[in-house]
């Protein structure tokens, strides 16, 4: 089973599934045809990025007769920021470490 970073990372490094998943953060539940009108890409594109956003549990979908909503699920991006926090706390020891040694060196 792939890593959840690595699957969040694959899912949103491309630009239209991305631009999806901010839409639905950004504006809640879209239908396939909301979101086709404004993606500038065909409605079966639309519906295969949704997919993938689903499998990597990003999108939740409801299916309302003939029509599937969709909508962003942002506790699945808890080990993207789980990450996120961690790399900062890294990256801060590190300049906390460069500011103490160049004060040193002044010295």
């Amino acid at each position: 089973m792939p890593d959840a970073h690595d699957m969040i990372f694959r899912t949103l490094a491309d630009p239209t599934r991305r631009a999806i998943f901010e839409r639905l953060c950004q504006q809640g539940e879209q239908t396939v045809g909301a979101l086709t009108s404004q993606s500038g890409v065909s409605q079966p594109a639309v519906s295969k990025h949704l997919g993938v956003l689903k499998q990597a549990g990003l999108v939740r979908d409801r299916h309302e007769g003939r029509q599937t909503h969709y909508s962003a699920q942002l506790a699945a991006l808890a080990p993207l920021m789980d990450w996120t926090r961690e790399m900062a706390g890294f990256w801060e020891s590190r300049f906390d470490d460069l500011e103490d040694l160049l004060k040193r060196m002044d010295q």
